[in-house]
């Protein structure tokens, strides 16, 4: 028994006038190389600059992020990050990494009940997600996206077989730092619907960056328009080969000059004929 009473007409929560953010949220750090991708981590050239071993997960102080409350002032009773937000969710480790198993559940338990916002995170260890998801995952929760990045072809035809075996509301697909060509025409589409919802396309950073080839990015954007898949350039990396040429790239610029080449598609519509339908 409890003395807790229970009322007969529950208040309706407040309403949220703030306008949505958009929020990275490290509920923990720490990771550990898998894949060629890895090898120039910026988290781990981050931590080795500060004599911090990143191999090692902890959970930061923003691991509550999305439930904390407002004590005082003018939104007082509202979470602190408003109705609507987005969370960049562990963007310095991977959320479904071993170490972190004993923290996960409260984690989930978070994610569902800030269902009135968006989560995105990105994963290189699809094989461990359908063990570690709530049991009230059902077919996918809708403010949920689960991605998982494949930094060239032996990656995504290791891990995107399994992750499209996955029970998931949203597939999305990041191919950064890309190494190689990438060919995932015959991941984008599935009983005659979109597998993917969205790719992502981005070079490599740091002072040991390997190069990517415009080529490959441009490629990989007609393979989506094909299929009527969103497309993003979300960076150049900083050693970029176009036409032959190679050019240094500076990190402050590197989003900024993937944004004007305007290759980014919205997805929806199919723009060419599929071989064989």
């Amino acid at each position: 028994m409890t003395d807790r009473q229970i009322p007969l007409f529950p208040a309706e929560p407040p309403s949220d006038p703030r306008q949505p953010e958009s929020v990275t949220w490290n509920l923990w750090h720490g990771c550990t190389k898998v894949s060629p991708g890895c090898a120039h981590c910026y988290m781990f050239r981050r931590d080795e600059a500060v004599g911090r071993d990143a191999s090692r997960l902890y959970k930061t102080r923003a691991f509550d992020l999305p439930v904390l409350v407002c004590r005082a002032g003018e939104w007082r009773g509202l979470y602190k990050i408003p109705s609507g937000s987005c969370f960049y969710t562990c963007f310095s480790s991977d959320f479904f990494h071993a170490d972190a198993d004993g923290w996960r559940t409260e984690a989930w338990s978070m994610i569902r009940e800030r269902s009135d916002c968006s989560f995105f995170m990105i994963t290189k260890r699809p094989e461990r997600i359908e063990a570690c998801l709530p049991a009230d995952w059902g077919e996918g929760w809708e403010h949920v996206t689960i991605a998982v990045t494949c930094e060239n072809q032996v990656m995504a035809d290791k891990r995107l077989p399994v992750y499209l075996g996955l029970t998931l509301r949203h597939r999305a697909v990041m191919i950064e730092p890309m190494l190689t060509p990438v060919d995932l025409r015959k991941y984008l589409c599935e009983d005659g619907g979109r597998a993917i919802e969205s790719v992502s396309v981005g070079g490599e950073s740091g002072p040991d960056a390997r190069p990517s080839d415009y080529a490959w990015v441009l490629d990989v954007r007609d393979q989506c328009a094909l299929y009527g898949v969103a497309f993003s350039y979300h960076q150049t990396g900083a050693r970029l080969i176009r036409g032959g040429r190679e050019y240094r790239i500076p990190r402050a610029r590197q989003r900024e000059q993937a944004k004007k080449a305007g290759i980014d598609l919205r997805g929806g519509e199919r723009l060419g004929e599929i071989p064989g339908e």
